[in-house]
């Protein structure tokens, strides 16, 4: 997702104006469909998709109206969209220049299908990603086994009664809370990281103690039969120290704290620079 943001940011090598609202990127619609078309009159163009989509295909409401800085330096409120969103709306833009988005956006579908009909494609895609980005092997294996593991945690709050996505996050804060000492939201913090994957940013003991309470919280469930969230919180946290036990351990052996400032990004900016 990181990659699609930085892509659309630069559209074509031409700027498109975003802002961070709700937790997600909203892109200016007006500036990708000036990079889209060959409209004299970008804004004019939106409008009549606007008017067409809205009585036709009731497209509304793919996109808000936020302010951002126009060209005389002033903020006005301008019609943008996330990233869903923006996909919809280029698929209605007549245009040859939007047709790579629009076969590209049928290839991701497509593929999409066939991970749906054979969920390993998923994994070797998943793979394929990270070592492209630049992850060695040993660390795609363990981030592949934390997934796994993750997938059947979640699975086990969804089957004892989690429903809300307000009920994960509590549970995972626990389960890091106990695991590392501090929440996900404040480990993002530390590592300077905003929208990235938090887990795509721990190296190997990091990842190893997530797995264990993950794994750990699991087992508790069913070793119990856990139900309801209030049940299921203490057992994340009863989950979280015994990986928060074995981590202090660790600690103590090396002189040092497993939870740290470093993360992929500044590695691979590190190994730039040399």
């Amino acid at each position: 997702m990181d990659e699609v943001i930085k892509n659309i940011t630069l559209f074509k090598g031409k700027k498109v104006r975003r802002i961070f609202y709700k937790n997600e990127w909203y892109f200016s619609v007006v500036d990708v469909i000036e990079v889209l078309t060959d409209s004299p009159n970008p804004s004019q163009y939106w409008r009549k998709i606007k008017d067409r989509e809205f009585t036709e295909n009731q497209l509304y409401p793919n996109w808000v109206q936020l302010k951002l800085e126009a060209s005389d330096g002033k903020k006005y409120e301008t019609d943008c969209a996330n990233v869903e969103g923006l996909f919809r709306i280029i698929q209605s833009i007549p245009s040859p220049k939007a047709e790579p988005v629009k076969r590209w956006l049928a290839k991701v579908g497509f593929e999409r299908v066939q991970e749906i009909e054979n969920p390993e494609l998923a994994t070797k895609r998943t793979r394929v990603l990270y070592k492209l980005k630049g992850y060695s092997d040993d660390w795609i294996e363990k981030r592949m086994r934390g997934i796994v593991i993750r997938e059947e945690l979640t699975d086990e709050w969804k089957n004892r009664g989690a429903k809300e996505d307000k009920d994960y996050e509590i549970l995972t804060a626990e389960i890091s809370k106990a695991t590392f000492g501090v929440t996900p939201s404040e480990y993002k913090n530390l590592k300077g990281l905003q929208r990235q994957n938090l887990r795509d940013h721990m190296d190997d003991f990091e990842l190893i103690f997530s797995m264990l309470g993950e794994r750990s919280t699991t087992e508790i469930h069913r070793n119990e039969n856990s139900k309801g969230v209030g049940k299921l919180k203490k057992d994340a946290k009863r989950g979280g120290n015994v990986a928060g036990v074995a981590r202090k351990n660790l600690e103590k052996q090396l002189g040092r704290s497993v939870v740290t400032k470093n993360n992929f990004l500044k590695q691979k900016s590190n190994k730039k620079l040399k």
